[in-house]
């Protein structure tokens, strides 16, 4: 994968960034995952673990919208929590024995490398607070 910051890449849209295509990678496991039982016959579980999940795509494009760094870096710190709640659900759901292990370490992988681009992201965007030629280079 390129990095942005050297070949002075620009999304024209939210779905272009990776830290939304890794969130929502992670959104449609979970659909996935929620669909089948054992999981399925606990909706509480499920709804919880589908909205934290939502939340991440949803506040990256949201953030993405404001064309405003200090604007989408705030979504992006939202986008983040969430993806720290997911983590905390896939964990009870383990625990439930709704999830095997391999799975459950699946999407962990994928949680862990979907927050780490968003904070990547984030980063990048503060600089560009502190930096203000940065951000139109």
């Amino acid at each position: 994968m390129l990095d942005a910051s050297t070949t002075r890449m620009v999304a024209h849209h939210y779905w272009e960034l990776e830290c939304w295509q890794l969130a929502n990678d992670l959104k449609l496991r979970v659909y996935a995952f929620t669909a089948k039982v054992p999981a399925a016959r606990d909706v509480k579980y499920c709804d919880q673990l589908r909205e934290s999940t939502r939340s991440a795509p949803r506040n990256i494009a949201e953030g993405f919208g404001r064309y405003r760094p200090a604007e989408f870096a705030r979504f992006l710190e939202i986008a983040r929590a969430s993806l720290t709640e997911t983590h905390n659900h896939l964990r009870d759901g383990l625990d439930l024995n709704y999830l095997t292990e391999a799975e459950c370490g699946q999407m962990f992988k994928l949680c862990d490398r979907a927050s780490g681009a968003t904070t990547n992201l984030l980063l990048y965007l503060r600089r560009c607070r502190r930096n203000p030629r940065r951000a139109r280079a």
